[in-house]
């Protein structure tokens, strides 16, 4: 951690241990070179749809094609973002009731991966 790097605003001198301290006792929440995205553990958000089952053919979407370079990219994405836990694998015996494709989009030679939810504003 990198407290020792910060600076206080001026007047904050005397608070300084006490910020510290504070930052240190809640070290978990925060991100790290092991953690990049914190530790908070549940604010999970319950997401509610407005319509009902059986779900329309809009909610279950296949896959976009993609091409060699945006697969691969995409594979390292969804790696990356399931060792940071914040996605898993769906079981074999899972149900999945709405699926979204995702696009890759390039900025600077970087992927980035969106979703595209416009069938769920419908």
């Amino acid at each position: 951690m990198v407290f020792w790097q910060s600076c206080l605003c001026s007047g904050f001198e005397s608070q300084a241990d006490k910020f510290i301290e504070i930052l240190y006792q809640y070290r978990e929440a925060f991100a790290s070179d092991n953690k990049p995205l914190g530790a908070i553990k549940g604010d999970g958000v319950d997401i509610v749809l407005n319509v009902e089952r059986p779900y329309p053919p809009l909610l279950i979407r296949p896959a976009y094609a993609a091409g060699p370079r945006a697969r691969e990219a995409l594979e390292s994405l969804i790696n990356e973002l399931m060792k940071l836990g914040v996605l898993r694998k769906v079981g074999h015996n899972e149900e999945v009731k709405v699926t979204t494709p995702v696009v890759t989009t390039w900025h600077n030679e970087k992927s980035r991966m969106v979703g595209d939810f416009r069938a769920l504003n419908t």
